[in-house]
């Protein structure tokens, strides 16, 4: 079921208003019951049978955290059931994201050494939707527990809930139990303004996936599926639409996900910090995907030291956290290099000593326009993501560099015409129109519609609605970029 769907617009205010109904008349446990049936449906209605995978997975690390809790009441380490709930998560991952990938990577290094192997045993698999991030969420239980962070529920129903709640389920944010199970241990009270806040940002949620990210991608599907035939004008054209769409694709899920749970008086964390306002690399990593990013941090990056260690070991640590980033994405040697792409552009910017610098600022700080300075490090942090998107998006690193040697060997100015007649000059429009609005709303990612006029307020509900009626084609509900993560 899609957020953009007509199911789901009968879904979600079916769901709501049975939900209410049971916090008034009902107990935690009912209304911890009905989300997590709702979740079930949710997700059980993109393939039922995926839904015995979630269940082992809460099953298995809601014994596995009381197993380590009990262990650390005993003085004891509780390592070796830490360690059952990681290799559990990741074996689940490796057989249905990584299989076919390792095995292919074995049947070509062999191949190197003069012994090719004609069967290579590869698996026509399903990846079920959501599993990079539920087996993400759970392991991070399980891991908060043995460091002493939390302590475990022995409410499986609740635990249960905080694995399948389905507004983030199938893309994130990927939470953590001290904040999402925290909150599903206690009754909810229906808010008014946490309601409208919510209505907000899955209003503004929608415009980014089904205007934006929906309303450019069949030009960028077709410059990529046909890179070989246009103009180093048109490639740079394509991925820089790319990379519009992909942002207004994820974090347009990611304000539905937020927003739908404010519904449901349950708070999730922020996903996106506007990051195509990023002046630097540093800073885009901590505006973009920013629930894995931290995840990285706190469960991989200062484990191995973090940047208390030496200079050397801490270039170490930030390569293995963008190539681990990268293979998280997907089992393509394509999003490896990504990631690896990402770590030789923001190793410069740490051994400067400019990676925390803008942490706790926006562009234009304390200005209406940003500095001829910001104006260039945003266009050069921009470019910069832009170019490594291409690795993202190719199906092939061979496909890759022969887009990236396209765009760079003989640069040819042509202009582009889409087969089924869209007008660039309509999009670009739309795109000024959606840089500008975001930078009048970047500094505060929760409230896109935050103005003092109840006129100007007016008129961005109207314009947001009617683009996203004008896009609106019911034969052509797009799913999610990241659902194949």
């Amino acid at each position: 079921m899609l957020f953009n769907s007509v199911e789901y617009l009968l879904f979600l205010p079916t769901i709501f208003v049975l939900y209410w109904v049971v916090a008034k008349f009902g107990n935690l446990k009912i209304q911890n019951a009905l989300i997590l049936a709702a979740s079930y449906i949710f997700y059980g209605l993109w393939d039922w049978r995926f839904l015995f995978l979630i269940l082992a997975s809460t099953l298995v690390d809601y014994m596995m955290g009381l197993a380590i809790y009990k262990k650390k009441q005993e003085q004891k380490s509780g390592r070796f059931f830490l360690w059952c709930s990681i290799l559990f998560n990741i074996s689940l991952l490796g057989f249905f994201k990584y299989y076919n990938f390792f095995v292919d990577a074995f049947v070509d290094m062999v191949g190197l050494f003069g012994y090719p192997i004609k069967s290579t045993w590869t698996l026509s698999i399903i990846l079920p939707v959501g599993i990079s991030f539920y087996t993400f969420q759970t392991m991070s239980y399980s891991l908060d527990i043995y460091y002493k962070r939390i302590n475990p529920t022995k409410s499986f129903l609740n635990f249960a809930t905080f694995v399948a709640f389905f507004p983030q389920l199938v893309a994130g944010p990927i939470e953590r139990a001290s904040n999402l199970l925290g909150q599903m241990t206690k009754k909810r009270t229906f808010k008014y303004n946490q309601t409208v806040e919510g209505l907000k940002l899955i209003l503004w949620g929608l415009f980014k996936k089904m205007v934006i990210a929906d309303g450019i991608a069949p030009m960028v599907d077709d410059i990529f599926a046909n890179y070989g035939t246009f103009s180093a004008s048109t490639l740079a054209l394509g991925v820089t639409l790319f990379s519009f769409q992909v942002y207004g694709d994820f974090s347009g899920y990611s304000d539905i996900a937020i927003g739908t749970a404010k519904l449901f008086g349950i708070e999730l964390m922020s996903n996106f910090k506007f990051p195509n306002f990023s002046r630097n690399v540093a800073e885009y990593w901590q505006r973009w995907h920013v629930s894995l990013s931290t995840w990285f941090r706190h469960y991989l990056y200062i484990p191995l030291g973090g940047s208390r260690v030496s200079k050397l070991k801490s270039v170490r640590n930030i390569c293995i956290i963008f190539l681990v980033s990268g293979f998280w994405h997907g089992a393509n040697w394509t999003f490896i290099f990504w990631g690896g792409f990402h770590a030789l552009a923001y190793i410069p910017v740490f051994l400067m000593g400019r990676n925390t610098i803008y942490k706790n600022s926006v562009v234009a700080q304390n200005s209406l326009l940003p500095s001829f300075k910001e104006v260039g490090q945003l266009f050069a942090t921009f470019a910069i993501v832009t170019f490594s998107r291409i690795f993202f998006r190719s199906e092939s690193l061979t496909d890759a560099f022969v887009f990236i040697k396209r765009l760079f060997a003989q640069f040819t100015w042509e202009p582009y015409h889409h087969p089924m007649g869209y007008r660039l000059v309509d999009y670009f429009v739309l795109l000024a129109f959606f840089v500008v609005y975001e930078f009048l709303i970047r500094r505060d990612e929760r409230s896109p519609f935050k103005f003092k006029s109840r006129v100007v307020r007016f008129c961005a509900y109207t314009l947001v609605i009617f683009c996203i009626l004008l896009f609106y084609d019911d034969g052509m509900d797009r799913s999610f970029i990241y659902f194949q993560f």
